[in-house]
C-alpha cells in the first residue's frame, strides 16, 4: 500500500468514528459557542441591578431557608452513618447536581424553537445549542458550588482534597444531560407537548433520587430504582466529596460514565436523524 493510500484510509476511518464530526465542528465553532453561552447567561440576569450576583443570592437564600426550616423548626436528624450531621448541607449538596441536570434538560427542550430564526435562515449547527445551555448553567452551578464549599469550611471545618474529582462528575453529568437534551429538543420541534411531558417526568425523577431522603429510607423493594438512576450516583459522589473525606466508589464512577456515554451517543444519533426535517417544521 502506498503512502498516499494509507493516508486516505486513515482519514476515512477517522471520519467514520462516532462523534468525530461533532467534535471537529465544536472546535471550529468555538467562538459561536462562546457567544451563545454568554448571551444565554446574560439574558437570565438582563436588566437586574446586581446581575450575576443573583447566581449566588438564590442558592444562599435556599441554604439559609432550609437551615431554618429543617434544623431550627423540624430539627431533622441524619443517621450516624451519613456523610454529615448537617441536614441543610446534606440537602443542598444533593440538590446541586440535580439543579444542573434539570435546568439543562428543561431549557434544552425548547431551545430549538427559541433559535428558530438562526436554524432556518442560516447554516447553523443546531446541535451546539443544548451544549451552550449546559455551559451557561454550569457557570451558575460553579457559583453555588463555591458557596457550599465555603459553608462546609465554616460550619464543618471541612475542605477535602477530593474536590479535584468534581470536574470528572461535572463532565459526565454534562454528557448525560446534553444527550437527554438533544432528544427532548428534537421531539419538541415535532411534538409541542414534549416540554410539558418532560416537566412531569422530571418531577417523578426528582422524588426517585435520594435528595430529600437518604438511600436507606427508600423501601427495600424499591431500592433497585436507585441502582438504575444515574443521578443517584452523582448525588452520592457530590455529598462524599463536599461533606466528607470519603472517596466515591469507583464502581459508581464507572456506572455514571456508562450512562453518560450511552446518553450522549444515543442522543447525538437521534438528533442527527431528526435534524433533517427541522427547517421544514420550524
Amino acid at each position: 500500500m502506498s503512502k498516499e493510500t494509507g493516508t486516505f484510509v486513515n482519514i476515512t476511518v477517522t471520519a467514520q468514528l462516532p462523534g468525530t464530526y461533532f467534535l471537529r465542528n465544536l472546535v471550529e465553532r468555538r467562538s459561536l459557542l462562546f457567544q451563545l453561552v454568554r448571551r444565554d447567561f446574560e439574558q437570565r440576569f438582563i436588566g437586574s441591578a446586581v446581575g450575576w450576583v443573583w447566581g449566588i443570592i438564590h442558592p444562599l437564600v435556599l441554604l439559609l431557608s432550609w437551615t431554618f426550616v429543617f434544623s431550627v423548626c423540624l430539627k431533622v436528624q441524619l443517621p450516624p452513618n451519613e456523610v454529615t450531621t448537617s441536614y441543610p448541607l446534606f440537602l443542598f449538596a444533593g440538590m446541586l447536581p440535580w439543579l444542573l441536570f434539570s435546568d439543562t434538560v428543561q431549557r434544552s427542550s425548547s431551545s430549538l424553537l427559541d433559535q428558530a430564526n438562526l436554524i432556518t435562515k442560516t447554516v447553523f449547527p443546531a446541535e451546539i445549542v443544548p451544549v451552550s445551555i449546559f455551559l451557561s448553567s454550569l457557570v451558575s452551578h460553579l457559583l453555588a458550588l463555591v458557596l457550599v464549599v465555603a459553608a462546609a469550611g465554616l460550619w464543618l471545618s471541612h475542605i477535602s482534597i477530593t474536590l479535584v474529582l468534581l470536574p470528572a462528575y461535572m463532565l459526565l453529568l454534562g454528557l448525560f444531560a446534553i444527550g437527554i437534551g438533544w432528544i427532548m429538543a428534537s421531539l419538541q420541534v415535532y411534538l409541542r407537548d414534549t416540554a410539558q411531558v418532560l416537566s412531569v417526568l422530571l418531577t417523578f425523577w426528582f422524588w426517585l433520587t435520594p435528595i430529600f431522603i437518604t438511600e436507606e429510607q427508600f423501601p427495600p423493594r424499591l431500592r433497585f430504582l436507585i441502582a438504575g438512576n444515574p443521578l443517584a450516583y452523582v448525588v452520592r459522589a457530590y455529598r462524599e466529596i463536599l461533606l466528607s473525606y470519603r472517596l466515591p466508589e469507583w464502581q459508581d464512577l464507572g456506572m455514571m460514565a456508562l450512562y453518560a456515554v450511552l446518553s450522549f451517543t444515543v442522543g447525538g444519533l437521534f438528533f442527527r436523524h431528526m435534524k433533517r426535517g427541522f427547517a421544514d417544521v420550524l
